[in-house]
C-alpha cells in the first residue's frame, strides 16, 4: 500500500529502492565529493546568517557529517529506512521523515537549505520552493545539484537513468528558469560523475562546460 508524504509514495523509497539503484551509494559520494559540497556552502553562506543546515533529501546523512562542528545540522528525507540510517550513522545530526515540499519540518530559521540529486524525485517544485524561503533565513543560501538532459551528455543520460522516481527530466534552462523565479541565481556550475568499475567514481565541476555536462549545482540566495 503506498503511503504518501508530501505527493511522494514514500514506500517507494525503501531497502529495495537502495539496492536497485544505488547499491553503490558509499562508492557514489565518495568524501571527496562530499566536500566538495561543504565548499560550496561555505562559500555561499551569508555573513550574520544562522549556522543551520537542513539537506533535503539527506538519504544516509553522509554529507551533513562533512560540515565542521560549527553548524548544526537537520537532514529530512521522504525515506523511513534512510532516515533510519542516517540517525544511526551520526547522532550529531537531528533527522525527520519528510517531503522536500513539506513546510516546517523543523522549527527556527536556517541559514543554508541543501537538496542533492533530490529535486527530480519531486513533482511540485512550486511546493519545494515554497517550503525552502519559508525556512531560510533573510539572505539564506539554498543550493541543488540535478541531473539534466541535455547538452551532448544528454542521450548518454536518457540511456543509463533507469530510476522510475525521476518525475522531471529537464534541461539545465528550465531547472535554471525555476530558479530564478523563487530565487537569486548565484552561480551555477556543471559538474561531470560516473562510476567507473574499476577506476572509482569522477566528478569534475566546470564552469566552461558546464552546458554539456550531465548535472548541474545552482547556487541561490533567498531575495530579500
Amino acid at each position: 500500500m503506498a503511503f504518501e508524504r508530501g505527493g511522494m509514495d514514500a514506500t517507494a523509497f525503501g531497502p529495495e529502492y537502495y539496492t536497485r539503484y544505488y547499491r553503490e551509494y558509499a562508492r557514489q559520494n565518495p568524501p571527496r565529493k562530499l566536500r566538495f559540497y561543504a565548499r560550496m556552502v561555505e562559500r555561499h553562506a551569508a555573513a550574520g546568517a544562522p549556522r543551520r543546515l537542513h539537506d533535503l533529501g539527506c538519504g544516509f546523512g553522509d554529507f551533513l557529517a562533512t560540515l565542521d562542528p560549527s553548524w548544526e545540522i537537520c537532514g529530512s528525507d521522504v525515506s523511513d529506512y534512510a532516515i533510519a540510517q542516517a540517525a544511526a550513522r551520526h547522532p550529531r545530526g537531528v533527522f525527520k521523515a519528510a517531503s522536500a515540499a513539506d513546510r516546517g519540518v523543523f522549527p527556527g530559521a536556517f541559514g543554508v537549505v541543501t537538496a542533492f540529486d533530490v529535486l527530480e524525485h519531486v513533482a511540485d517544485l512550486d511546493a519545494v520552493a515554497a517550503a525552502v524561503n519559508g525556512q531560510l533565513a533573510p539572505g539564506g543560501a539554498f543550493l541543488f545539484v540535478v541531473p539534466v538532459y541535455d547538452g551532448l551528455s544528454g542521450p548518454i543520460i536518457r540511456a543509463l537513468d533507469r530510476d522510475p522516481t525521476h518525475v522531471h527530466k529537464w534541461p539545465r534552462r528550465l531547472w535554471l528558469g525555476w530558479a530564478a523565479t523563487h530565487f537569486q541565481v548565484l552561480e551555477w556550475l556543471g559538474a561531470a560523475r560516473y562510476l567507473f568499475p574499476l577506476f572509482g567514481y569522477l566528478h569534475l565541476t566546470t564552469r566552461l562546460c558546464r552546458r554539456h555536462t550531465p548535472a548541474i549545482l545552482v547556487a541561490c540566495r533567498k531575495r530579500a
